[in-house]
């Protein structure tokens, strides 16, 4: 569905996206992952047709994004940072007006912007002007003006930030619910928005890629010791010197998560970690396996540990 291919971006002598490549599957919720800085939103506005590129391809739908802009700004809507909200119109005005610009045929502009307003949860407040109702709300507005004219793909910059817990979670469970019927493209500098939202994410950083797949894939790819953590009745430092001694074991410390055991990869001491426990009386309450998560391999990438 989406198809970028060694993008660049130059202002002058600062490249802002330097040869950054990616796919999207359709139907899929992919997050456009990096620090503040790293070239996400510039890769978002070459996307939707707002910045042409200095080199590369980029396709929505089988368009080119430079040759065929019209067709493609037809197929996308697009969630900019700050959302051109007009704060004296109401949300139906403001649906109706964004609907002309975006040339929904009369005879379809009243049910396109009810369909807009039903799918992002705007029915209390429709009537209501703008500047009137919440901040949440108002980035609810932003998100039905870029489905108001149905596209196919959805393309939304931070489109959590600045809002509070609550608000948070139900802006995330609106765009899942969008999943499936479009593709959605999702810029974030926080991870907890690829965790609990996306199916898989492309990390960049300083405009280059880093890594791209789904959040499992990435994860799993990364090379890692072997181990277990360990939560324990007992002295867990005493239960750490102990599991030191042991033969096999490369660490045995105290974390903040409990304590973390390593060993080679190839070898598995579960057994014999297990029973040193419970033999020296330490009482063993929980046992699990290392696992990296997003946030190691984020925090990896964006430290120069990691480069897939």
């Amino acid at each position: 569905m989406i198809a970028v291919e060694n993008l660049v971006k130059r202002y002058g002598d600062l490249v802002a996206v330097n040869d950054l490549s990616f796919s999207v599957e359709e139907g899929r919720i992919w997050g456009l992952l990096g620090p503040n800085a790293a070239g996400k939103t510039t890769t978002m506005r070459i996307l939707t047709g707002f910045l042409p590129a200095s080199e590369g391809t980029a396709a929505v739908a089988g368009f080119d994004v430079f040759r065929d802009a019209d067709k493609v700004k037809q197929i996308i809507g697009y969630l900019p940072e700050v959302p051109p909200l007009y704060p004296d119109q109401t949300v139906t005005e403001y649906l109706g007006f964004v609907a002309d610009l975006k040339k929904v045929p009369s005879a379809k502009k009243k049910d396109a912007v009810a369909r807009a307003v039903k799918a992002t949860g705007l029915e209390s407040v429709k009537g209501r002007l703008i500047k009137n109702i919440s901040r949440g709300y108002r980035q609810r507005v932003g998100i039905a003006q870029a489905l108001v004219h149905d596209p196919k793909v959805l393309i939304l910059d931070e489109p959590t930030i600045g809002l509070d817990p609550a608000q948070i979670r139900e802006i995330r469970s609106m765009i899942q619910s969008l999943k499936g019927e479009r593709t959605i493209i999702l810029s974030t500098h926080i991870l907890a928005e690829v965790t609990q939202t996306c199916d898989g994410v492309v990390i960049v950083n300083e405009g280059r890629l880093k890594a791209s797949g789904s959040l499992s894939d990435l994860t799993a790819s990364v090379e890692h010791k072997d181990g277990v953590v360990l939560k324990v009745r007992g002295s867990a430092a005493d239960a750490a010197a102990a599991l030191r001694a042991l033969p096999g074991v490369d660490k045995a410390d105290l974390e903040a998560d409990g304590l973390r055991v390593e060993w080679a990869p190839g070898a598995d001491l579960r057994d014999d970690v297990a029973r040193l426990v419970v033999e020296k009386g330490f009482g063993l309450l929980e046992m699990r396996p290392i696992t990296m998560n997003i946030e190691d391999l984020y925090l990896k990438i964006v430290s120069g540990g990691v480069d897939q």
